[in-house]
């Protein structure tokens, strides 16, 4: 009797699919890396912050204040939805272009239009607060000194890669593998 055992991404040795790794489906969009701990931590806070959030609405219903209840369970729909987008934000590749989501706005650039991605010492910001560090940073230019919507597309200090060189150095090499893949060549 075969014992299947399983990989470290959880699919078993046994199974001999030809299905498509999500990895390896270029045409949808996907991260290049995976969240930082400080992401993932500020969006854990804000999920627990959601829970008490729910309990405390849960406490005003059954009290009777239908207007109360309505205005926190809002409330605590807003703390979840700002946790999820929390963990969204980032740089996005795909064969369509490149996508850098923010908390507001999303903005995508498709790969003619890039020029060029380089990482650069310049000052940048903490966190993603109103401070600035010196640091390192992923820009992109334009084709032609085009200028584009989003310049710097990840810091070394932002909450993906805060006290974590190594793997903003890797996360960089990739986006920049990326665009050497599917950016078209001048001709």
């Amino acid at each position: 009797m075969p014992l299947p055992f399983l990989t470290a991404d959880g699919a078993s040795d046994a199974d001999d699919d030809d299905e498509v790794l999500a990895h390896a489906d270029h045409d949808r969009w996907r991260r290049p890396y995976r969240p930082g701990p400080w992401r993932v931590a500020i969006a854990a806070l804000l999920l627990l912050l959601s829970a008490f959030m729910l309990l405390a609405t849960m406490i005003i219903a059954f009290a009777g204040a239908w207007g109360g209840a309505g205005v926190c369970l809002a409330a605590a729909l807003a703390v979840v939805g700002s946790a999820l987008q929390t963990l969204r934000v980032g740089v996005w590749v795909s064969r369509t272009g490149l996508r850098r989501v923010g908390f507001f706005v999303t903005r995508t650039v498709k790969w003619s239009e890039i020029a060029e991605v380089r990482t650069v010492q310049q000052p940048v910001r903490w966190l993603g607060l109103p401070r600035t560090v010196q640091g390192q940073a992923l820009t992109m230019s334009g084709r032609g000194g085009a200028e584009l919507p989003v310049p710097v597309l990840l810091t070394d200090h932002n909450a993906d890669f805060l006290s974590r060189a190594e793997a903003f150095d890797r996360a960089a090499d990739t986006v920049g593998a990326w665009v050497d893949e599917y950016r078209p060549v001048p001709a």
